[in-house]
């Protein structure tokens, strides 16, 4: 029970909010001897794919031999998916170990460290304890004030650029870009994949600004065959290559194809058998991929789609977005404070729909294939209802 309580308690300061901010971090990581001076970074940030993105840089340094932390998020299934360590997730007597000391540590503060912050330490404090480990460290929130942005990187890497998270980051592109552009570092390589004039303009300045070269990405990897679906992954794919190259790391074309050809990405356009697709689009430019991607893979077949968003999302736009592909929407209501109620979601859909009070009930409805999007808690609900493992 020793990780189940120290979850617990992790749990527990959600009560505390976001807040962003580098002081709690910085003053972590030093309470644990600053275990960020032993690593590398590849920092990533962006809109849409960043986590696809890191997982391509961890699949090919790893290919190339390569030691390597990987931090994202959320998580689907299980907490420990947040952290690995040349794959292979935290194991939990480590997580509960570095919970109990960053615990121990933060004690008292008069600013209690958040979730985010206190799951960022606890990363860096597992890398740390071997050496010789390149980290591929994705941004929550942000970039400018997000927790992993106390570490300084070889290379910033920016994937797309689109609006969401408003009531932190700002109510228009340049001021999302703005606050994006916070992880460029002075003297520090830039790679963006191709953005929005407004966008563009904002990283371009930054970089000048920090005296940082800047590199835009503008032809997909065709050429290498990449395990995830969707010709938007192909531009992911060469966003992740010039990366590693602006960092000066080597891996080399065998590498890159071989870990291209194998990564894995669970919750993004992942077919599970001959009925069920996972896709956790949760604003409107990933939902427009997705039904691009859909397109790709099945061309003009409809879809059963289960749908759940939570309520600072703009689900409207998504839904409207999502409509051509739906035979019947099958609303439910997230688990999580911040979840739209099933009959939000309905007001604001004018395709068929029916509202179910679990996931489990809109499985058990639904008929062909069945599409389950709108959120990634969504997603890992039903991957926990159906017994998928991450």
């Amino acid at each position: 029970m020793i990780f189940e309580e120290s979850l617990a308690w992790l749990y527990s300061t959600q009560q505390f909010g976001i807040r962003l901010g580098l002081e709690n971090t910085r003053r972590l990581l030093a309470a644990l001897g600053d275990p960020q001076e032993k690593l590398r970074f590849l920092h990533v940030a962006g809109t849409n794919g960043k986590g696809s993105v890191c997982a391509m840089l961890d699949a090919i340094l790893r290919a190339a031999g390569h030691r390597t932390g990987l931090y994202t998020s959320p998580h689907l299934v299980d907490f420990r998916e947040r952290i690995r360590v040349d794959g292979e997730k935290i194991p939990a007597p480590l997580a509960a170990q570095g919970l109990s000391v960053i615990r121990a540590v933060s004690e008292g503060w008069d600013h209690s460290p958040t979730f985010f912050e206190i799951t960022t330490a606890l990363a860096l404090w597992h890398f740390s304890r071997e050496s010789g480990r390149t980290v591929v460290l994705e941004t929550g929130m942000g970039g400018r004030l997000d927790a992993t942005n106390a570490m300084h990187p070889l290379v910033s890497l920016i994937t797309p650029i689109a609006v969401d998270h408003a009531e932190w980051l700002g109510d228009t592109l340049a001021k999302i870009a703005g606050e994006k552009a916070g992880i460029i570092k002075p003297g520090v390589p830039v790679v963006s994949a191709q953005q929005e004039p407004e966008a563009w303009r904002v990283l371009t300045d930054r970089a000048a600004a920090a005296g940082s070269p800047i590199h835009f990405v503008e032809t997909p990897r065709q050429e290498v065959g990449v395990a995830l679906r969707g010709s938007h992954q192909q531009e992911n794919a060469a966003l992740a290559v010039a990366g590693l190259e602006a960092a000066g790391l080597t891996v080399g074309e065998t590498a890159i194809r071989q870990g291209l050809r194998g990564v894995h990405w669970p919750g993004r356009f992942q077919i599970i058998g001959e009925r069920i697709v996972f896709d956790g689009s949760h604003n409107p430019h990933a939902a427009g991929q997705l039904v691009k991607t859909w397109r790709e893979v099945f061309g003009a077949e409809k879809t059963t789609v289960i749908f759940g968003a939570l309520a600072d999302k703009d689900y409207q736009a998504v839904l409207q977005i999502l409509t051509p592909l739906a035979r019947e929407f099958l609303f439910v209501q997230v688990h999580n404070r911040r979840a739209a109620t099933t009959a939000e979601l309905a007001a604001h859909c004018r395709a068929p729909h029916r509202q179910f009070a679990s996931v489990k009930s809109a499985l058990e409805a639904s008929r062909g294939k069945t599409l389950i999007t709108g959120s990634l808690f969504l997603v890992g609900e039903a991957m926990r209802e159906l017994g998928i493992a991450v």
